[in-house]
């Protein structure tokens, strides 16, 4: 029987369970954030932190990387926009690697939003010529957790408020629990929103040469359903009560709440994992209520899931800390990776590498001072991040899986 494989890496930077973990775009930098609030950035170099301090007074819901900005989203009811720290030439050649006399990075402005639900936010970035960062950010409702909003960034204007369904909110004036009303647990009622997903979908049949992409919001809800809703009002034009959006199909495929969903880099699917030991795979192109299908796997109690940007494999993280990876298409076992005793929290997979010559994206260091060869970052792009209730991140080489081999 083959050895199970071992981390490449683990790293002891926490005090408290990893929460969340996000991986850049260039895979230059890890970013973990806890359960006190505390987020760290790692140099996949050197290994070494590279910023390190209390970004939520709260525990971490989510991280992400923007161009030269990190977005972080705390269950202190904050979303916080800072400036990229950037890298010191001793880190990165592995030196000294203290950071108690460094300040915190930059904290470039705030946004209030509700927290109540464990609901991370969704990012959906905008070109920008001078830097700063343009983007739409889905968040739960500020009042009603089983509705959402829409925000604009920089400047912090909500430009769709409380999308969804008015009966998820018609059976208790507050739907996420605060009245403590049974009647909410309605045959109808779907229950506070647990995951979201934000971004633009091609227009099928355009009616005009000028017709513009289709914003589209995923979610997961607490009665274990799926619905994706699409906007029909002008690009610019605010809404409120949930109208100028319509629902485009409905599926539930999870008894109980739905814990993560992943949606593919190309947002031609999505997958969401529960309690139960099913992973739903939702269509995102197709427009019918037959767009999804279960997969029965033999391990209930999962998480977390993520997707690699192929969308051929996707690894979900259990509750006893297993790391388990599948075939998107045939959800065909394809290993499992033993480290984590306690519950698996966070998954992430870096990008691929392409070389050169082909369209990569841009890294910081020029390639005549870049210390790394194309092999190094061609296997650097087949790492796995995990992480989970005992404090550790661990970082996996996976093989490509380009002929349905194992580990």
């Amino acid at each position: 029987m083959a050895t199970p494989p071992s981390p490449l890496h683990t790293l002891r930077i926490h005090q408290q369970p990893v929460l969340t973990v996000f991986i850049s775009s260039d895979n230059e930098r890890i970013y973990s954030g806890d359960g006190k609030g505390r987020v760290v950035i790692t140099s996949t170099r050197s290994l070494r932190a590279i910023a390190d301090w209390e970004a939520h007074k709260e525990g971490l819901l989510g991280i992400e990387e923007c161009g030269d900005h990190v977005i972080t989203h705390g269950r202190d009811n904050k979303i916080h926009v800072w400036q990229r720290p950037t890298e010191s030439e001793s880190i990165r050649q592995g030196g000294a690697a203290s950071l108690t006399d460094q300040p915190p990075p930059p904290l470039c402005y705030s946004l209030d939003v509700n927290a109540l639900n464990f609901c991370r936010f969704s990012l959906f970035p905008s070109p920008s010529s001078d830097g700063d960062l343009m983007a739409l950010i889905a968040v739960p409702n500020l009042v009603e957790s089983a509705l959402a909003d829409i925000w604009t960034l920089p400047n912090r204007t909500r430009l769709h408020a409380a999308i969804g369904d008015p009966e998820d909110i018609s059976a208790t004036q507050f739907s996420d629990g605060r009245s403590g009303s049974t009647s909410m647990y309605s045959e109808n009622f779907a229950g506070i929103i647990m995951s979201m997903h934000l971004y633009y979908a091609p227009l099928t049949s355009p009616s005009t040469s000028t017709a513009q992409r289709e914003l589209r919001l995923l979610c997961g809800y607490e009665d274990g359903g799926v619905v994706l809703r699409r906007r029909t009002t002008p690009q610019d034009r605010q809404t409120v009560e949930g109208k100028g959006w319509e629902v485009i199909w409905k599926n539930r495929l999870h008894v109980e709440s739905v814990m993560a969903m992943a949606v593919s880099k190309d947002c031609s699917f999505a997958l969401t994992v529960s309690a139960d030991h099913l992973v739903g795979r939702y269509d995102l192109v197709l427009e019918a209520d037959q767009s999804a299908r279960s997969f029965r796997t033999k391990h209930p109690g999962n998480g977390a899931i993520a997707i690699r940007d192929d969308g051929r494999v996707c690894v979900v993280g259990g509750w006893d800390g297993r790391v388990r990876l599948y075939s998107t298409k045939s959800f065909k076992p394809l290993g499992t990776l033993v480290y984590h005793k306690e519950n698996c929290h966070a998954l992430a997979f870096a990008s691929t590498y392409r070389d050169r010559d082909s369209d990569n994206v841009a890294h910081e260091l020029d390639s005549d001072e870049d210390d790394m060869t194309d092999e190094e970052k061609r296997r650097r792009g087949r790492w796995l991040i995990a992480a989970g209730k005992d404090n550790r991140v661990s970082i996996w080489g996976l093989m490509s899986f380009e002929k349905g081999t194992a580990l």
